[in-house]
C-alpha cells in the first residue's frame, strides 16, 4: 500500500490488479508522468499517488470517461483524498476540522462516511466530527461533502464538492449512448 496516497479508488476484489493497471494508465493518459498505484490491505481498495492536483486528477479522469469510456473496465470509484491520518477519533476530528474549514459560511455540507476494519461506530464518528464544525448540514443538496475512508488503522479525508469523486457506473450509465 502507498503511504502518502492522495487517491483511494475501488474495484471488484477479483479485478484488483487490473484496476491497479488501468488507474496507472489512466492517470498517465490524464498527463501524470508518474503515478503509483497499489493494492490496498482491505479488500477492493487501491491506493495512488498522483502528482496531479488530486481534485484535477478526477475532474481529467471525467473528461477522459466521456471521450473514451471503454479504457474504463473494471474501475467503480476513483476519490481525492487531502488528509492521511491514524484511525483514532481525535486524529479524524482534527483532520475533518482543519479541512471542513475551507467550506463558506454560508454554504452546507454533509459527512460521508465509510469504514473498513474498524471497531469505531459510525454515529461515534460523525457526531465528532460534526459538533466542531459550524456550518450548515444538508443530507440532500449538499455545497460540500467531507469525505471520510477508514481503512483500519489509516483514514483517508477530503471536503470535496458534491461531484468531487468519480463514481464510473453512474458517470457511464448518464452518458448518452454510442452514435446518438
Amino acid at each position: 500500500m502507498i503511504r502518502d496516497f492522495n487517491l483511494l479508488a475501488t474495484a471488484d476484489n477479483y479485478n484488483r490488479s487490473q484496476a491497479c493497471s488501468e488507474l496507472w494508465m489512466l492517470l498517465r493518459a490524464v498527463g501524470d508522468e508518474n503515478p503509483s498505484v497499489d493494492r490496498s490491505p482491505v479488500k477492493g481498495l487501491i491506493t495512488a499517488r498522483t502528482n496531479l492536483d488530486p481534485q484535477e486528477a478526477i475532474r481529467r479522469l471525467r473528461e477522459e470517461l466521456h471521450v473514451k469510456r471503454g479504457h474504463f473496465k473494471v474501475l467503480l470509484r476513483v476519490m481525492p483524498i487531502e488528509a492521511r491520518v491514524p484511525t483514532t477519533l481525535e486524529e479524524i476530528k482534527e483532520a475533518s476540522r482543519r479541512l471542513a474549514s475551507k467550506i463558506p459560511e454560508d454554504e452546507a455540507y454533509r459527512i460521508t462516511l465509510e469504514k473498513r476494519r474498524t471497531d469505531l461506530r459510525s454515529m461515534e464518528v460523525i457526531d465528532a466530527v460534526a459538533e466542531g464544525i459550524e456550518r450548515r448540514v444538508d443530507l440532500e443538496a449538499p455545497d460540500w461533502v467531507l469525505l471520510i475512508q477508514i481503512m483500519g488503522r489509516t483514514t483517508g479525508i477530503s471536503v470535496i464538492p458534491p461531484d468531487g469523486l468519480l463514481n464510473v457506473q453512474k458517470e457511464r450509465a448518464a452518458l448518452p449512448a454510442k452514435g446518438q
